[in-house]
């Protein structure tokens, strides 16, 4: 029970003092689960932070779930989804309910170009984490730069690249090298067995 109660108010912690959804969330969810609390190891979060965004859902929602179900099954799933999820509601809530024109609050407004900035920080923060991460083969730096380029390329072009299309793209650029260097291999193997 008391991993359960852990689970909650740790992503409770996480969905109350990060800003910027779910992408800025990745490298504090990493940072505790995978090295403060040692619940999962850093591929397990890199090979959790693929999944979670190629699923339906936020990433954020996505990887508490992973994480609370590794730990203790259908009620840590529950404890860690619903740890996230509350904080954000209930600010929401909050504001929706007494503050009509919230962000026409001039200091408001300023805070929140300032928070804009610090959430640049924590999504380049999680990419360099999860390439630090990465295993240095070929095929995934490969990959990696690809994207990258793509992405810095229909930035300054203005240019709109779909994340799904490049993932779609990216995993059949993988399989098709998997499928060849598994037919290679077989090949091989057939001939030195003769």
């Amino acid at each position: 029970m008391s991993l359960i109660i852990d689970l909650f108010l740790t992503f409770a912690k996480i969905g109350l003092f990060t800003f910027g959804g779910g992408y800025a969330m990745i490298s504090l969810i990493e940072r505790t689960c995978a090295e403060t609390k040692g619940w999962i190891t850093r591929e397990e979060m890199t090979n959790v932070t693929v999944l979670a965004e190629s699923t339906p859902g936020p990433i954020a929602i996505n990887c508490a779930t992973f994480v609370g179900y590794k730990k203790k099954g259908f009620a840590g799933a529950a404890a860690a989804t619903f740890g996230v999820v509350l904080p954000s509601f209930c600010v929401i809530l909050l504001i929706s309910s007494f503050l009509d024109n919230f962000l026409e609050i001039r200091w408001i407004a300023h805070a929140f170009r300032g928070i804009r900035a610090a959430v640049g920080i924590l999504i380049l923060d999680a990419g360099v984490g999860m390439l630090r991460g990465m295993k240095k083969k070929p095929l995934p730096v490969g990959i990696a730069v690809c994207a990258f380029l793509a992405a810095f390329v229909s930035g300054i072009f203005a240019v709109r690249v779909s994340s799904a299309a490049m993932m779609v793209v990216s995993a059949a650029v993988s399989l098709t090298v998997f499928f060849v260097a598994g037919r290679a291999g077989k090949g091989r193997g057939g001939k030195e067995a003769e």
